[in-house]
């Protein structure tokens, strides 16, 4: 039984190794330069241990998608207080910022879940849990009639597409003049989402006291 618990640990400690060699050598070197050899050369084992975790490249890479968008997820989950009555809207731009700092803080993680993409994927393209949480709270603002009417994934894609912006370019342009980055972050994130708002009513006239 305890050779059995050690082999176990042996292969979950591996299984982390390969990933974690695999991230920097894709990140490093892109998709079609790394072959599953080179991998092993790099960590020091050989090519058939890393076939046993994972059929062929393609699998090792998608594994590695999957895992940083599971990040990113539970970084967005653990935002949201349990049994609490909150504000949607300034929740939503919480959550903006958050997915900002998440992806300034993990970079690699960040590349692999929205910027990098393997050629010949066969899969179609599909919504991941970090979309779907920030979608849940964009569909409590429209429910709420905080935000004007309008499509919740129209609404939910434009705040992303305006959180993905900032945060692709702080991470592929870190020498650039950036002025005070929380505040660019903030400025991005407000207009983004300020941009949904419904119009304030209009105040209704006085009545005229008639005397």
């Amino acid at each position: 039984m305890k050779k059995q618990s050690l082999r176990q640990r042996y292969r979950q400690e591996l299984r982390r190794t390969i990933l974690e060699s695999a991230r920097e050598a894709f990140l490093l070197d892109g998709y079609e330069s790394l072959s599953m050899r080179a991998l092993a050369e790099r960590i020091g084992c050989s090519h058939g241990s890393i076939y046993l975790h994972f059929k062929d490249k393609d699998e090792l890479f998608d594994c590695l998608v999957e895992e940083s968008f599971a990040q990113l997820g539970e970084a967005l989950l653990a935002l949201k207080p349990r049994g609490k009555k909150i504000d949607s809207v300034a929740f939503l731009k919480k959550a903006g910022r958050a997915y900002v700092e998440f992806g300034l803080k993990n970079p690699g993680a960040y590349e692999f879940a929205f910027v990098l993409r393997r050629p010949r994927a066969s899969h179609p393209e599909k919504p991941h849990p970090a979309y779907e949480y920030m979608r849940s709270v964009v569909q409590e603002c429209i429910d709420e009639k905080r935000f004007r009417r309008i499509s919740v994934d129209a609404a939910s894609q434009s705040v992303w597409t305006a959180v993905h912006g900032i945060t692709s370019l702080l991470i592929s342009r870190p020498d650039f003049p950036w002025a005070d980055k929380k505040t660019v972050i903030a400025q991005v994130v407000d207009s983004a989402v300020n941009g949904l708002l419904s119009p304030a009513r209009p105040m209704r006239p006085m009545r005229k006291i008639s005397r």
